[in-house]
């Protein structure tokens, strides 16, 4: 019988991809949306949508009724910490109680690497790094992923996400480099970056090949990128965006001064001069997914998206 995958966070940017992906997949699968509203003309495709909210016990043992397969991509990011206990912490654990008493053979969710707090990280292999979430949303998305653990499902834990929807990391990095007055120098650093497009299929890899294992992963490409690389492509797009020249660079001394009193901008500069490296080749070698390019290859193929973004923003 075709496998019923069900998905949480589908109106969201990494769970929208999973959606795409899971609809257009060439084996028979029936997929199923676990939606707060109604999803417009057109979102849904061929997937059945049901509403519901992390937040509501009930409507989630509705959704899982049926279930072979549960991909739970949503979550709740910022600094709300009401919000984000209420809907990562225990959210997730109402969500896997109802899995397990759905019958549902395999649970996937989808965290971040930043349950392990700040770096650095060097080619850190998953298993060898304790949990020290330092902000509300990651502490309650490391209380989440134990609930997925503890029954036998699988956690995939990206870095960096970026692709066609993606309106934090590479619009913030721009945003960052607007308030300098020349291009920025971040020094030496390594960060891992994963494709939306890639990481989606690596959810499903994970959720319906039976070489997949429970337990944690690293997603992100095999490759650390440079830090270099990753500024010179937010670089090109605020050259795209103003059209105006730039004035001498700014190594990160300077930059930490002149944004003294922004915290956020603080706390960007530190990751950037910060590795992140995570290294674990799981999330490809087991089910088969390819990792696809590296980021300047990759970035490139979303490189119009960003624009027109910028463009309107």
């Amino acid at each position: 019988m075709d496998p019923r995958i069900l998905i949480t966070g589908a109106t969201g940017f990494i769970g929208r991809r999973v959606a795409a992906a899971a609809t257009a997949l060439p084996e028979p699968t029936r997929v199923r949306l676990l939606t707060r509203r109604p999803p417009a003309a057109g979102e849904k495709g061929s997937a059945e949508a049901v509403q519901g909210d992390l937040r509501d016990p009930a409507s989630l043992g509705r959704a899982c009724e049926g279930v072979d397969v549960l991909v739970h991509c949503a979550s709740a990011i910022g600094g709300d910490p009401e919000l984000a206990r209420a809907v990562n912490d225990e959210g997730t654990r109402a969500l896997v109680d109802a899995a397990v008493r759905a019958g549902v053979t395999r649970i996937v969710a989808l965290s971040t690497a930043s349950v392990h707090g700040r770096g650095p990280f060097r080619a850190a292999a998953s298993g060898t790094l304790p949990l020290a979430p330092v902000s509300v949303t990651s502490r309650t998305r490391a209380a989440g992923e134990r609930y997925v653990l503890d029954a036998g499902g699988a956690v995939l834990r990206p870095h960096l996400v970026y692709g066609t929807g993606d309106r934090q990391l590479i619009p913030g990095l721009v945003r960052l480099l607007a308030a300098l007055p020349g291009p920025l120098v971040g020094g030496d650093s390594l960060h891992s970056l994963v494709d939306v497009d890639i990481l989606a299929r690596a959810l499903l890899g994970a959720a319906l090949s039976s070489r997949a294992h429970a337990g944690p992963y690293y997603v992100n490409h095999p490759e650390p990128v440079p830090v270099t690389e990753l500024l010179a492509a937010a670089e090109d797009l605020l050259a795209h965006r103003t059209g105006a020249s730039r004035g001498a660079a700014v190594d990160l001394t300077e930059a930490r001064a002149l944004l003294a009193g922004h915290a956020v901008a603080q706390h960007h500069l530190d990751m950037l001069a910060t590795d992140h490296w995570f290294s674990d080749d799981r999330p490809w070698r087991e089910p088969g997914c390819a990792p696809g390019p590296g980021f300047t290859e990759g970035f490139a193929d979303h490189r119009a998206w960003y624009r027109g973004l910028l463009d309107h923003s």
